[in-house]
């Protein structure tokens, strides 16, 4: 290893990487937007008008496609593509590896024999077979019962990708199971745009017939050089180093933070901005992160179910940008041990058909009252169930991140500004019942009227909520950088859906019950929502001790780990909430939550193997290798000097011998604990007693052998240290 690292680092000075992949850009960028894409203006160019209305119908209502519609689409998609340069098609899905999946075929058919045409019809469009028994599937599909479907979402539009029309589709089990992330963010989003279409219609704006969630991920990542990475076979196959002692300099100065960008880096920015017009990612922000060599970027808002396909392709993009540019992209959420490590924060809103976000306030009190409805009800589905919030960012990766000094802790409460808590402390007030004239009066002025100037200067953010609002939507702050948006956005969507279903009904019941008129049942119905949610509503610091102690008072719960997180994801009341919004049946939400306890072990226990190797065929050879180079230097001493005068000047040899054995005995010792442990969770079948045992016995052996290994990182003569060092990693470009 220690020959890698040195040849890596010999050759990178000699490398002109700023020359030789430099990046031509185009005077604009926009002109290269949606150049890949079957997009609206695409389809208007190739569809029939009948075809043409059959997919915006599709798109916007969610109406099936008729047969001999889709086969007029498939043509005109082929004739696009093949046009662009196209050979082959595939269903282009997200299966719960956490990756992108796609199997390709040719357009090429045979007709004679010495004949062949590039065929595409509406079936093969629709529907394609991939082997559902070998994804992920908690028990569903027996590995005998291999069959599975992608089915075509005209609601995100299909790309080229080098030679491959992709075709976003969902992915389900031959009986109708959902295997994807895709399926149930529909679902959700349908329920969503259902019930917040009825509130909107039924208490504000009757012109209503859609609402939207929309989603602008924050993406964070680091550019790591490829010969280095290639050095650590920790980072190769477990996406973060499992050893490495802190350099002297990290991120205390805070001066990578919005600095300047490199210019290999910004090469790859440049290209990477130039894939993700031609394929419709609408990025608009980049600049360096906290830690080195970490850096962001950011996308405007778009509809969620594209959003999270954007995010999902970016990622797979960003690694092939990547690769041209000799770096490799890291998304783990902690890759190295004393810095920040990656987040992506979800920032979520509902917008309306008639073209006004839910979540910002308006010109007048009636528009600012449906502002205040969307809000509370929104803190309101998340004080509900803000268990099933946080494990749907939960991870064997994320564990590393929450609650550290870069990240929200695992406590979901919601940060909104003391001015807005203010509001709703007024709203607190209001009479049980009727309004008197001069209440109405006084909330309509006072309280309600005075939202849009009080959110004019509420422009601050609490970086340690998980759950913040910052003007006009919710801050997802807590979602890692290696998930796929989908999930936290499925609950987010259903737990809202499910709260506004809720507050409507209790809303009618006041009205014809009470007799009241709608905005003061309304205002009733926010008072107690309010009184029920301020539990989670915090302000402070919530990396804070004290916080810990205040959450814990207040009912909250500190799920710390993802065992944990998991544990409480499969209370009954989160299963009817799934079930009675269509989004699982209970069969596919248990399964889910098997596949995430399975690949939270498996996670463990490969970073347990890698570590072992590492530190038995690495890092104690080294050591020792070291340390014989001592033992001779100490024999020598001992020949040349006199006994008094030997043990003066050998006594720094001798103690680091000393050491060296301490640490070398340490790590085996470790291994051997670590190893023991790992084959005790491997042999229990139940996935949470399985998780629980990697999570409590497993992985806190592995701080031993990093200890041990570090410490000797700093003895060792840095031409026998076989592994690349962080000052290597993090600080070379």
């Amino acid at each position: 290893m220690s020959t890698l690292r040195f040849k890596a680092l010999a050759e990178l000075p000699f490398k002109n990487y700023r020359k030789d992949n430099a990046v031509d850009v185009p005077k604009k960028l926009s002109e290269l937007f949606c150049e890949n894409v079957f997009s609206e203006e695409t389809m208007r160019n190739y569809l029939t008008k009948e075809a043409f209305t059959s997919i915006q119908d599709a798109i916007k209502r969610g109406t099936k496609t008729p047969r001999n519609i889709a086969d007029q689409i498939a043509v005109s998609m082929k004739d696009w593509a093949l046009s662009k340069g196209a050979t082959h098609y595939t269903h282009w899905f997200q299966p719960l590896t956490g990756t992108t999946a796609e199997k390709h075929d040719s357009f090429f058919t045979p007709f004679e024999s010495d004949r062949a045409i590039e065929r595409f019809n509406g079936s093969m469009l629709i529907q394609q077979e991939p082997d559902a028994s070998s994804f992920p599937n908690g028990g569903i599909r027996n590995t005998f019962e291999a069959r599975g479907y992608t089915a075509w979402d005209p609601t995100s539009p299909a790309f080229i990708i080098g030679t491959t029309l992709c075709i976003p589709s969902i992915f389900i089990s031959y009986t109708g199971e959902t295997l994807d992330y895709k399926t149930p963010l529909l679902r959700a989003l349908q329920a969503v745009d259902v019930a917040a279409t009825e509130v909107c219609k039924a208490y504000f704006d009757k012109n209503v017939t859609k609402v939207t969630a929309t989603l602008g991920w924050e993406q964070e990542y680091f550019l790591i050089d490829t010969a280095l990475y290639q050095s650590r076979p920790d980072l190769v196959f477990t996406g973060r180093t499992l050893l490495g002692h802190a350099p002297a300099k990290g991120q205390q100065l805070d001066d990578h933070y919005f600095g300047s960008i490199p210019t290999r880096v910004m090469n790859f920015m440049k290209e990477l901005e130039i894939e993700s017009m031609k394929l419709g990612i609408p990025v608009t922000t980049r600049h360096n992160e906290v830690a080195p060599n970490q850096f962001e970027l950011a996308p405007m808002f778009e509809e969620t179910n594209v959003a999270v396909d954007h995010n999902s392709l970016l990622m797979d993009i960003m690694a092939r940008v990547a690769h041209k540019h000799h770096f490799h992209v890291l998304f783990h959420e902690k890759p190295f041990k004393g810095v920040n490590g990656s987040g992506k924060h979800n920032n979520w809103s509902l917008a309306t058909d008639t073209g006004e976000n839910l979540l910002s306030p308006g010109k007048n009190p009636k528009k600012n009252l449906q502002f205040l409805t969307f809000f509370v009800n929104s803190l309101k589905a998340v004080s509900e169930y803000s268990d099933l919030l946080r494990a749907s960012i939960a991870s064997a990766n994320n564990d590393h991140r929450l609650g550290a000094n870069e990240a929200p802790p695992a406590i979901i409460s919601a940060f909104i500004g003391s001015q807005l808590y203010g509001v709703l402390e007024e709203l607190e007030k209001v009479t049980d019942g009727k309004l008197s004239p001069e209440e109405k009066t006084e909330l309509k002025l006072n309280v309600v009227g005075k939202i849009p100037e009080i959110l004019l200067d509420n422009t601050d953010r609490n970086r340690t909520s998980p759950f913040a609002f910052t003007g006009n939507k919710f801050e997802f702050r807590a979602v890692g950088s290696s998930a796929n948006c989908a999930e936290p956005m499925t609950v987010l969507n259903a737990i809202v859906a499910k709260q506004l279903k809720t507050f409507k009904s209790e809303v009618d019941q006041l009205i014809d019950n009470k007799n009241l008129k709608k905005d003061e049942a309304i205002f009733n119905i926010l008072r107690e929502y309010i009184k029920e949610c301020k539990h989670i509503m915090f302000e402070g610091d919530g990396y804070s001790e004290d916080w810990a102690i205040e959450a814990k008072k207040r009912g909250l719960n500190n799920l710390r780990t993802t065992p944990e997180a998991l544990k409480q994801e499969l209370d009954p009341r989160f299963i009817a909430l799934y079930e009675e919004l269509g989004i699982y049946n209970h069969r596919e939400f248990e399964a889910r939550n098997e596949i995430k306890l399975e690949k939270y072990a498996t996670v463990i226990d490969i970073e347990a193997k890698v570590l072992s190797d590492i530190a038995r065929n690495h890092i104690i050879p080294a050591a020792l290798n070291y340390q014989n180079r001592l033992i001779d230097n100490v024999k020598g001493l001992k020949e040349i000097f006199k006994d008094d005068e030997f043990q003066v000047l050998a006594n720094e040899q001798m103690e680091l011998i000393r050491e060296i054995s301490k640490n070398v005995s340490q790590i085996k010792t470790g291994v051997d604990e670590l190893l023991d442990a790992k084959e005790r969770a491997r042999s229990m079948n139940a996935g949470q007693q399985q998780a629980e045992i990697y999570c409590n016995e497993v992985k806190p052996k592995f701080d031993r052998i990093r200890e041990a290994s570090d410490a000797l990182e700093m003895m060792v003569d840095d031409e026998l240290w076989p592994m690349t060092k962080y000052r290597e990693l993090l600080f070379t470009r």
